[in-house]
């Protein structure tokens, strides 16, 4: 049993994992707000009581907490690096494994961290559609664009969103503000989302074209990271993921056109992928 933790700009979520069964502990989930631009110590305790009330009456020396932060952070010292971010300044060159271990009373060998991007493919990995390969690519298709790399051991941040692509940069044309914008110009219609925009489709043919577009988008960023990291599969995450029908077969066939024949799979774990993708660094201790 281990504690997953995923630190978000404004929320600690929490929750045990049986490493055995590699899924959540029903009823631990636990998912607080945190004023990330409170004093250090604040923070820390914030995070303590959510951790303590997870563990309730597990003894300190049982208990086994793998943490997602966001970087830029130390992941093996477990010291923040993060400033001028709007969040977390002022744990800024603070040991926050050392400080969280000594308010909950117990050894800083027992607080791992990871990098929350790597987060969400750690945790398909380990439990969900990518459990069954060793090398995976993995991408979160929301508000913004989240890339990482799985090559056996842990899964890394790709950090992919900024990349050089077409007219500008990946997360331009492979996130929900690209929907939004296109749509907008094919038809002068302002959506609120992907989702608001997949309930036109029956009714408006230009839906459609947009979903090509962004397929054929998607198809050639994905062939560019394919040949770079040579994966056995692909893992689509976040928030637009949830209208694969739409543009799962067009990106397959046009990855297929380009010689490239490995999965492409839907996430299936949701926002308990960081979790349970940072307790499973538990997971051979």
């Amino acid at each position: 049993m281990a504690l997953g933790i995923d630190i978000g700009g404004s929320h600690i979520t929490a929750a045990l994992v049986d490493l055995e069964t590699r899924t959540i502990v029903a009823a631990s989930w636990n998912r607080k707000r945190i004023d990330s631009l409170g004093a250090a110590e604040e923070i820390i305790d914030a995070w303590a009581v959510v951790i303590d009330d997870v563990f309730r009456d597990t003894p300190a020396t049982d208990r086994y907490i793998g943490i997602g932060m966001p970087g830029p952070f130390d992941y093996t010292e477990g010291i923040s690096l993060m400033k001028d971010q709007h969040k977390y300044d002022s744990l800024y060159q603070v040991n926050v494994k050392h400080l969280l271990a000594d308010r909950l009373g117990m050894g800083a060998s027992q607080i791992r961290f990871i990098n929350d991007a790597g987060c969400f493919l750690q945790g398909e990995v380990f439990s969900g559609a990518g459990r069954n390969y060793q090398h995976v690519i993995g991408l979160t298709l929301g508000t913004g664009l989240g890339s990482a790399v799985f090559h056996g051991q842990l899964a890394e941040d790709a950090n992919l969103w900024c990349a050089p692509f077409l007219d500008g940069m990946a997360e331009d044309y492979l996130s929900t503000r690209w929907f939004v914008k296109r749509y907008q110009e094919l038809s002068g219609v302002t959506v609120a989302d992907v989702k608001k925009l997949t309930e036109q489709m029956d009714a408006d043919p230009r839906v459609a074209d947009v979903f090509n577009e962004f397929a054929g988008n998607l198809t050639a960023f994905l062939t560019s990271f394919i040949r770079k990291e040579s994966p056995e599969a692909i893992v689509i995450g976040g928030n637009i993921s949830n209208a694969a029908d739409l543009f799962f077969p067009a990106v397959i066939a046009g990855l297929e056109k380009n010689n490239i024949h490995i999965p492409l799979l839907k996430a299936v774990l949701g926002e308990q992928a960081a979790v349970i993708g940072a307790a499973s660094l538990w997971e051979k201790s």
